[in-house]
């Protein structure tokens, strides 16, 4: 897997925590260049330090993907440091959490621009890159992208479309010879849940998924990139996601019955 990827250029947005920073140091250690893009330039600049100490390559480049012309400048600063882009990883994204009745429209919207219109906007920007080097993407979805629960509606709304995005994208990019991986991860170690609705972290905060269920985020990112690297349709991580995404194909039925059973309360969100 390491000499595959080895000189290849990895554009990965939400690089400064989480699964991207994971990402970011899995890609640097199989011989990957990187290119690191999200809000928080001191972070990312940290980490692209860290990683070229480590004897890798690596740019940071601060990226909003809510806001027009982000994404774009960052795959032009990735062309002109490293002559190309081989592999996109739409990953920036968060969790707004609520009843349907209770949140407000602004809520929804605010949770579509990041996961939804974020990953498209990285999509369409790094595509005339993509298909010269007839190259890969990567959207990072969930497992709530195939399971709908009480009090998460915004989230699964925003993770089913990144799965549809995926399957249209797949078939619509079949023949330039670029491939698509939807990544759907269960739960990670991540800041994903100190994160409030309105996309604020409360540093600290005591996450409320037991520790023996959340998978360390570098051992999330070993198998993401396996899936990545080997063209493959769809990554699912960790047990727990498997069995959940496997009910919701084979047993829907007893899916639908648990769920009906879940507390009608704040729920935390899967990665």
């Amino acid at each position: 897997m390491a000499s595959k990827l080895a000189g290849r250029v990895v554009l990965i947005t939400g690089a400064s925590s989480g699964i991207g920073e994971a990402l970011a140091r899995e890609v640097a250690r199989r011989g990957g260049r990187v290119v690191l893009a999200a809000r928080r330039a001191e972070r990312l600049e940290a980490l692209a330090t860290e990683i070229r100490r480590s004897g890798g390559e690596a740019l940071a480049t601060p990226c909003d993907v809510t806001r027009d012309g982000d994404v774009e400048r960052a795959v032009a600063q990735a062309s002109e440091a490293f002559g190309g882009l081989d592999i996109a990883i739409a990953n920036a994204g968060f969790g707004v959490a609520g009843r349907v009745e209770d949140l407000a429209l602004d809520d929804f919207r605010r949770q579509l621009e990041t996961n939804v219109f974020g990953a498209l906007r990285t999509v369409k920007a790094a595509l005339p890159e993509l298909k010269r080097s007839r190259g890969g993407v990567a959207l990072v979805g969930s497992v709530m992208g195939y399971l709908a629960v009480p009090a998460v509606g915004a989230y699964t709304m925003s993770k089913f479309a990144v799965r549809a995005l995926a399957e249209t994208l797949r078939a619509e990019l079949h023949a330039d010879g670029v491939a698509v991986t939807h990544v759907a991860p269960g739960y990670v170690a991540s800041e994903i849940r100190q994160i409030d609705n309105a996309g604020n972290r409360h540093e600290g905060a005591q996450d409320p998924v037991p520790r023996w269920l959340v998978m360390p985020a570098q051992t999330a990112a070993r198998q993401i990139m396996d899936g990545i690297v080997a063209r493959r349709a769809e990554v699912i991580v960790t047990a727990h996601g498997k069995l959940g995404v496997s009910l919701s194909r084979h047993a829907p039925w007893l899916l639908r019955a648990t769920v009906s059973r879940l507390p009608r309360k704040r729920r935390v969100s899967e990665r």
